[in-house]
């Protein structure tokens, strides 16, 4: 290994601690977190290549900290529970963990999976904390944009539409791409669903202060042009 870093949320000091144990002998750079809440403040706001993350913890259960965690992170997450029910895993896996294990479980096959996730996932790049083009500002953390200074408000997908096209700013993405990377899966339906939100964004930014911000590339998709 190559001292990859790996969160362990889990309010279970003796798993943490055996966890700890076996990961820093693989050359893992360990840190720990035994509250939700903490957990999930730690994983938004540092870098880490790996979590490993129980389901039930105080003040914020692991499946409500994925949920809110894959709003601002790609770092791979293995789900640890004692609940081995499939309904279970497949809910743990619709929220966006990688992979789901079962406790007790044998450290051989943790370690397995943690090498495929971290293959998966090579060199996560953490989100940015604000993003700035030109006049618009986007803070990431706060989910909240400005333009010159004035407030414009967005509704959850209209936010993260404008924030991937800001973040890949002189890039054209495609309709698919955004599908994709937006939405959250690979959409085989009509495309035009962007073309709509689209047409929300500007009607709260373009229209309202007289600019160009997203612009159309014809036949390919949009672009939001840095200068």
């Amino acid at each position: 290994m190559s001292g990859e870093k790996v969160l362990i949320i889990d309010d279970d000091r003796n798993s943490v601690r055996f966890l700890e144990l076996e990961l820093r002998h693989e050359n893992y750079r360990v840190e720990k977190e035994y509250d939700g809440k903490k957990g999930f403040y730690r994983a938004v706001n540092e870098n880490f290549d790996l979590i490993l993350l129980d389901v039930m913890l105080p003040s914020m259960d692991g499946v409500e900290l994925l949920k809110k965690l894959r709003a601002f992170s790609e770092t791979p997450v293995i789900m640890l529970t004692a609940k081995d029910a499939v309904s279970d895993k497949v809910e743990g896996l619709d929220d966006g963990a990688d992979d789901y294990l079962t406790k007790p479980f044998a450290i051989e096959e943790l370690l397995a999976r943690m090498r495929v996730a971290l293959k998966k996932h090579p060199q996560v790049k953490p989100k940015p904390k604000s993003v700035t083009v030109g006049k618009l500002f986007i803070d990431v953390g706060g989910r909240a944009v400005s333009y010159d200074g004035h407030t414009v408000s967005l509704t959850k997908r209209e936010f993260d539409l404008l924030d991937y096209l800001a973040e890949n700013c002189n890039t054209v993405c495609s309709r698919d791409e955004l599908m994709e990377k937006v939405w959250g899966y690979d959409y085989k339906g009509e495309t035009n669903l962007v073309d709509v939100y689209v047409r929300y964004l500007r009607n709260k930014i373009d229209y309202r202060f007289d600019v160009s911000v997203i612009q159309t590339i014809r036949g390919v998709g949009y672009i939001i042009k840095n200068g």
